[in-house]
């Protein structure tokens, strides 16, 4: 079968692999879809914990169960199924424990033609969702769900801000807040993001490169009940003035680095800093429910055939999507 292999830094293939044979427990999905994550691209440019070489990537993908191992039910073969990519949770809602893992490493991952997973990883496919859309849904969806609903508990008629909306997580976040009754506001240094952001429902947005985006907030919006970030860095004290007293700040990514953090207005204001990391079994199921009931559609940026996956990196490294980008098999 062909696959996306990762020799070494910066190196991108598709090439031929062996097909998976589902161990005891496991079930052989084909593949129709699979969507890249920004942990891919740390993965490529040696940027993520625990490398090994070859690296087969992807987190996130949609497919038919083809084979299953022993111990699973044959009714499973013939379904149109997704995969959740948190592995090895642990039995505790708080946190995962010891055995966790993110699919693609150091698992092989999804961007391939077939994929062996644990039958207990798999959920229906929603089905009023195209298969790119159902591959941009795994990891992004549970993150954002995980975030606003068992971290931040926000409720209809708060006021929610998704900082850097484009990305995948951002964009559930917002659809998902919406869903909820949460009225939506977005920052993003790319105007044109910030409009897409208003087509698909948030009430308006704040280019946070300038100097005093919170005051125009403030004056705009007001202040906001819950903010869902994954940037941290320099800017992480602008969100915290923009947080209305006892509001609550759910990050899941740190991709400006670490924050230094106002701490005596964190204290003052009786802030709540919630950090969190992909979602348990519980709420993996919550969340593709939650998907179904409110027939959320994923945003997909772009498609690419499997055989582009170097074009499909390069475009994510650009950082000119907004949303998922996909590949098909």
């Amino acid at each position: 079968m062909r696959a996306v292999v990762l020799p070494a830094i910066n190196e991108v293939f598709v090439a031929d692999v062996a097909p998976p044979k589902p161990a005891a427990g496991e079930a052989v999905v084909a593949l129709k879809a699979a969507a890249l994550n920004h942990r891919d691209v740390w993965i490529k440019t040696g940027r993520y914990a625990g490398l090994k070489w070859p690296a087969r990537p992807g987190s996130d993908g949609a497919g038919t169960v083809v084979k299953v191992g022993d111990g699973v039910d044959a009714a499973w073969i013939g379904r149109e199924v997704v995969i959740n990519a948190s592995f090895g949770w642990g039995g505790s809602e708080r946190a995962f424990g010891g055995e966790f893992s993110i699919l693609g490493l150091p698992r092989d991952g999804t961007m391939a033609e077939q994929i062996a997973v644990p039958a207990t990883q798999l959920a229906e496919k929603p089905a009023h969702l195209t298969w790119a859309q159902a591959a941009a849904l795994p990891l992004a969806g549970l993150t954002a769900y995980r975030a606003l609903f068992a971290r931040a508990q926000v409720q209809a008629g708060e006021r929610v801000l998704v900082s850097g909306i484009g990305g995948g997580v951002a964009l559930f976040a917002l659809q998902f807040a919406l869903a909820a009754g949460a009225e939506v506001w977005v920052t993003s240094s790319a105007p044109e993001k910030i409009a897409r952001a208003q087509a698909l429902g948030a009430k308006g947005g704040f280019d946070y490169r300038g100097a005093e985006w919170v005051a125009e907030a403030a004056a705009k919006a007001g202040s906001f009940d819950v903010i869902v970030d994954s940037a941290g860095g320099d800017g992480f004290g602008k969100l915290v003035d923009a947080a209305a007293a006892g509001g609550r700040i759910v990050f899941y990514g740190a991709t400006r680095g670490d924050a230094p953090l106002p701490v005596r207005k964190i204290f003052w204001r009786q802030l709540t800093l919630l950090g969190t990391t992909m979602g348990s079994p519980a709420d993996w199921a919550a969340m593709t429910a939650f998907v179904a009931r409110h027939r959320i559609v994923p945003t997909v940026s772009d498609v690419y055939p499997l055989a582009e996956a170097a074009a499909a990196f390069a475009r994510m490294e650009r950082g000119e999507q907004f949303g998922k980008i996909v590949l098909t098999m």
